[in-house]
């Protein structure tokens, strides 16, 4: 018994610790209608949880759900900048991190014992999306996947 204990309390750093190796397999995700491309870590996020609430796009899980990734396309029509369209989606007080730019506005916080992580790119007609939410236990091993997924996005 105390073997099967451990080895789930182990199991998402060996999981995400491969990462680092290299051995995670990632593969691109696009949105043809906005332009979207992002690499996604598909050994990780290896669940399909359907399509984001009337947007484009497509949202994942890992296969205990500990994890979910989203990338979604949200139409802008207003031609919003990122700092704009921020701020009309209203975010929850309590970010501990933001950024924003001329071209993307990355905000992060935590909620419910995970980090929820999203990051938008502004793109003709669209803002471009990932949002990531993971066990904020589990920070260090996600750290390098959250900016590779958060890098790799393309308007």
């Amino acid at each position: 018994m105390q073997v099967r204990i451990l080895a789930c309390v182990l199991a998402p750093s060996l999981i995400l610790g491969a990462d680092a190796a290299g051995a995670t397999n990632w593969e691109p995700y696009a949105i043809a209608k906005s332009g979207a491309s992002v690499d996604i870590p598909v050994s990780l996020f290896s669940e399909s949880a359907g399509l984001p609430a009337g947007e484009l796009g497509q949202r994942f899980y890992t296969n205990d759900r500990r994890a979910d990734l989203t990338v979604r396309a949200i139409p802008n029509l207003e031609d919003d900048t990122p700092a704009a369209f921020l701020a009309k989606e209203r975010p929850p007080s309590g970010i501990v991190y933001k950024r924003v730019t001329p071209g993307f506005f990355v905000v992060s916080s935590f909620r419910n014992g995970k980090i929820w992580y999203n990051r938008c790119n502004r793109s003709a007609g669209y803002m471009n999306c990932v949002l990531i939410n993971y066990p904020a236990s589990e920070k260090r091993q996600w750290d390098n996947i959250v900016t590779r997924i958060s890098h790799s996005l393309t308007p």
